[in-house]
């Protein structure tokens, strides 16, 4: 098992999606929980691919879900577990309309706050929390009502609690994220600050692409720096 992780996280860092994928997937039968993770990113990984077809993409959310959830269940006490589950119950939740979404999100936001309990130096998933409350904190109002009418309580946040994580995160670990400096600009906009906007969005823009992700990243920043 160790020497077919050492392999994988080589094969993470060298950006090798589809290898890395095929590498981990003869191994979806592992007791391994850090084996399991890892398998579950990397076909979450590979459903992210612009050259994954729509009807793959969907197989392979639901595919990554199940192998979170096995990480899980073969320790309980796994970061990288709780983190992983939380991120595909979100990508499932995608396929399921926003009834589904909204009542995951409690759900979601739980496992995120068990993996910083285990970690509490997990950059990525202090992110994530980040990234929770901007999306409660912009919610459109019909979603709103959809909410309340689940939960006694439904899920609120506010954009000055998503900056608190994303500054956080920051801290954890600086510069390790191109989306946390995008989402960083991203809040400062929402909160009419366009100078510590621009400062953001401008190191979210020179930050040197490595992934698909990145390029993204790069384009939507450069799109709302020319707004502002």
């Amino acid at each position: 098992v160790e020497e077919v992780i050492e392999q994988a996280d080589y094969l993470y860092g060298s950006g090798e999606t589809e290898k890395l994928y095929r590498l981990l997937v003869q191994h979806k039968n592992s007791d391994d929980a850090d084996l399991l993770w890892r398998l579950a990113r990397a076909s979450r990984d590979l459903a992210q691919l612009s050259s994954t077809s729509a009807e793959e993409k969907k197989k392979l959310a639901y595919e990554a879900f199940e192998y979170a959830k096995k990480a899980l269940e073969k320790n309980e006490s796994n970061s990288a577990a709780h983190k992983w589950y939380g991120i595909c119950l979100s990508d499932v939740g995608d396929f399921e309309g926003i009834k589904t979404k909204i009542g995951n999100a409690f759900i979601i936001k739980d496992h995120f706050e068990r993996a910083i309990e285990l970690n509490p130096k997990d950059a990525t998933t202090i992110h994530l929390i980040g990234i929770w409350c901007y999306s409660f904190a912009e919610m459109p109002w019909y979603q709103r009502k959809i909410a309340a009418t689940l939960f006694a309580t439904p899920p609120t946040s506010t954009f000055q609690e998503a900056l608190r994580y994303f500054h956080m995160a920051e801290e954890a670990d600086p510069n390790f994220y191109s989306k946390n400096l995008l989402y960083l600009g991203k809040t400062y906009l929402k909160l009419n600050n366009k100078k510590l906007a621009l400062l953001w969005l401008s190191k979210a823009k020179d930050y040197p692409a490595h992934t698909e992700e990145d390029k993204q990243v790069q384009k939507e920043a450069l799109e709302l720096l020319n707004s502002i």
